[in-house]
């Protein structure tokens, strides 16, 4: 194993190319042969230990990341695995990214983060046809992928900027809650087409991984682990199978996937089934961390300091939507919205001048603000006796 130094602190390196496919279950065996030995009395200098199989990494070697981006520049895919709310995992996801365009790769980054009919959005924005509002909404974030946008927002500018191309990678929402449901025989015909004919179960491995995970959050609850498995798979066969079209349409190009590290981790996700398909060399990069170092687990793992997201702009409500903007249903008390005076049951209309009609309109309008700042929040109240009431209302961004 090679330790590599980023020379801004930005992370640590360790290149795990070397060290076999041989996994933990290797591993607890000879620990287990070991504990038996001991229990029997036998004295351990008596006897002679086979190590030849051992896996020794070496953690003193280190691996600039300067020295790094010349390696990745020889994949034609280049894996790069997160956490979907570590801010770190995203900082060094950019900064691959950045380094591997510096030096001259003709790059596309694909995203697990955005569903495949929504591939036009993307288009177009890079293209410049369409603004970052109008990507957002046009390709669902907020309903179709939780997490805070500001995670990936530096990325997706540092991709317009440059006129990268950005490819949506996942499978349709619906097609996977069909499948949860009914599992892959019970799809529609319609349904089943929009998924890879081929899926492979043969990974062994890949299906224990998974057994360990359902069993630990869905043991017990009476869900299909089957159905579970089924789920998992089109989410790696339709990336990969998105992926390999893009590399087949795209001889030029070199593939930057950024995606879950589950998606990632033993190439048994996404990475082998890529290669299924197309005969690309690739490489894997996993953030370390909270990661359990396995042999195989990846080519690459990066340490990054630590860095969290700053904090957010809040108005301090609970929302819903309504068929006029955005309904209040409760306050955060002593937040930002009750000491502005709204009130539950008041409608958002407007901040500062813009119109709001739904809850992805708010979030938008948040985006470039910062907590601390003062904006016009324009109101509809109801009420018995005074009838509709609009108002607007200065109110102090919190955090």
């Amino acid at each position: 194993m090679v330790i590599a130094r980023y020379v801004r602190s930005l992370l640590l390196v360790v290149s795990v190319l070397s060290l076999g496919a041989c996994g933990n279950s290797m591993l607890q065996s000879r620990d287990a042969a070991r504990h038996d030995h001991a229990d029997s009395g036998s004295s351990t200098t008596d006897r002679s230990v086979d190590i030849d199989d051992a896996v020794v990494l070496n953690l003193r070697q280190t691996l600039d990341i300067e020295h790094l981006i010349p390696q990745l520049m020889q994949r034609r895919v280049v894996f790069v695995g997160e956490t979907h709310d570590n801010f770190a995992h995203h900082r060094v996801q950019l900064e691959l990214i950045r380094s591997l365009h510096r030096a001259g790769a003709d790059l596309a980054i694909g995203m697990e983060m955005f569903q495949q009919p929504f591939q036009s959005y993307l288009d177009d924005f890079i293209g410049g046809k369409i603004t970052e509002a109008e990507m957002l909404r046009g390709t669902e974030w907020y309903q179709r992928w939780v997490y805070d946008y500001r995670h990936y927002r530096p990325i997706l500018q540092f991709a317009l900027e440059q006129g990268i191309p950005l490819i949506a990678l996942n499978v349709p929402r619906e097609l996977t809650g069909a499948i949860s449901e009914k599992g892959l025989d019970g799809l529609e015909p319609e349904q089943r087409e929009r998924l890879p004919a081929d899926f492979d179960f043969s990974d062994r491995e890949y299906s224990a991984r998974l057994r360990t995970v359902f069993d630990q959050h869905a043991g017990g609850s009476g869900r299909s682990f089957e159905h579970f498995e089924q789920v998992q798979l089109a989410w790696d066969e339709g990336m990969a199978q998105q992926a390999a079209g893009y590399l087949a349409d795209n001889p030029q190009k070199q593939l930057v996937v950024l995606a879950g590290s589950g998606h990632l981790m033993h190439g048994s996700g996404i990475p082998n089934r890529v290669k299924r398909r197309q005969s690309v060399n690739v490489a894997i990069v996993l953030p370390g961390g909270d990661l359990k170092l396995e042999p195989g687990i990846a080519d690459y793992v990066l340490f990054a300091k630590p860095e969290t997201l700053p904090p957010g702009p809040l108005i301090g409500i609970y929302m819903e939507e309504s068929k006029e903007g955005v309904l209040v249903s409760r306050l955060v008390e002593d937040g930002p919205a009750e000491k502005a005076g709204i009130k539950p049951d008041d409608i958002i209309l407007g901040l500062n001048g813009t119109e709001i009609n739904s809850i992805v309109d708010l979030r938008i309008e948040l985006l470039d603000k910062k907590p601390g700042e003062q904006v016009a929040v324009k109101v509809l109240r109801r009420g018995l006796l005074f009838g509709e009431e609009r108002k607007v209302m200065n109110l102090e961004l919190g955090q």
